[in-house]
């Protein structure tokens, strides 16, 4: 199959359930670097580390980087993106499906947000691709659980690995630096937290940005007459077009929704920060090597409370926690059956 950009424009401008596709996948790709940088760089805003302006350009070229760059190195979130469902040997009718799953997530976050059911834009996907692929399978036979099994992974990383990272880490800070001049370790650890909320934008882009160019590439493989995009591999323009937009997303993402998250955060002190930010990149990097795709909003929010409970277990936010819980228990079922419904309908339709 051809994947230069030529024959993806030809490709767009040809097929109207591709040109869909492409505005949906990259709308969402542009609202998740406005509105999922922020946990990014939150902690940074929350202990003055850096100003507001610079932590979103400092966002926006590392979710960049972390598109590009990851994607380029080892692509295996986004192969496990594209390779969980089947959609089957209908390749026009797979497309329609695909667009029908887009669309679920985009009718499922206004209905949460409606409700107020918290949401997870990755778990939206999967749920979107899932109800979709069952829809035009007519039955569980369009998931590769060999694949969709590790999605049960990343909902105990989120949680589990990103606490306990954040705990051990912060832990460690705290034995390490035990007797040493208050002064002479903030100004160390300002600068440190700086570096660890880039390499928390790095990985947000490289895990989040990795799941999109995974419906991307399907969408190319369907619309060029491909059952699957297995042994075919990511051309370097889609990388780069999607990172762009990441970017992009993330550099107009607004000075009040950064200050608010920041905010919300709580009271932190820098070293807390930083093993905050480090503990939340370490976990998705590890994730983003094993081809699992995790919330990077729960990985972060899992570390914050780890470290909370370095001084005190009373500091863990079990609100929050009910949040994510929530998250799971609706995302999954609810965008699911959406996407399921809007998969027979526009197959019938189109």
């Amino acid at each position: 199959m051809e994947l230069s950009f030529a024959s993806f424009v030809q490709q767009v401008f040809s097929s109207p359930a591709m040109l869909v596709t492409v505005l949906l996948t990259l709308g969402v790709i542009f609202v998740n670097g406005w509105t999922d940088a922020p946990n990014a760089i939150a902690t940074c805003i929350a202990t003055r580390c850096i100003n507001v302006r610079a932590a979103i350009l400092t966002s926006a070229v590392f979710n960049f980087l972390g598109v590009l760059i990851m994607t380029h190195i080892n692509s295996s979130v986004a192969s496990t993106i594209s390779n969980m469902v089947d959609f089957g040997g209908n390749t026009h009718e797979a497309l329609i499906a695909l667009c029908a799953a887009l669309f679920s997530i985009v009718v499922y976050s206004v209905g949460a947000a409606r409700f107020g059911i918290p949401t997870s834009e990755s778990h939206s996907l999967i749920a979107g691709l899932t109800g979709a692929a069952i829809a035009i399978q007519n039955g569980i036979g369009g998931i590769n659980m060999g694949e969709w099994v590790k999605v049960l992974y990343g909902l105990v990383l989120s949680l589990a690995l990103g606490f306990l990272a954040g705990w051990g880490i912060c832990r460690l800070v705290i034995l390490v630096c035990a007797g040493m001049d208050r002064r002479k370790t903030n100004g160390f650890f300002q600068g440190a937290q700086i570096f660890a909320a880039a390499a928390m934008s790095f990985m947000h882009g490289a895990q989040d940005g990795q799941k999109f160019i995974g419906v991307l590439f399907l969408g190319m493989a369907f619309c060029g007459g491909q059952e699957s995009v297995t042994g075919m591999v990511i051309p370097a323009w889609l990388m780069l077009m999607c990172s762009t937009v990441m970017g992009l997303g993330t550099s107009v993402g607004g000075e009040k929704i950064i200050k608010s998250v920041g905010m919300d955060m709580g009271r932190l002190e820098k070293y807390q920060g930083f093993a905050a930010d480090l503990a939340a990149a370490a976990c998705l990097l590890l994730s983003s090597l094993f081809g699992i795709p995790v919330s990077t909003t729960h990985t972060k929010t899992s570390a914050i409370m780890g470290v909370g409970a370095v001084k005190r277990l009373s500091a863990i936010n079990f609100g929050v926690v009910k949040d994510m819980m929530l998250t799971w228990v609706f995302t999954f079922p609810g965008c699911g059956l959406i996407s399921f419904v809007m998969a027979k309908i526009f197959t019938a339709i189109f």
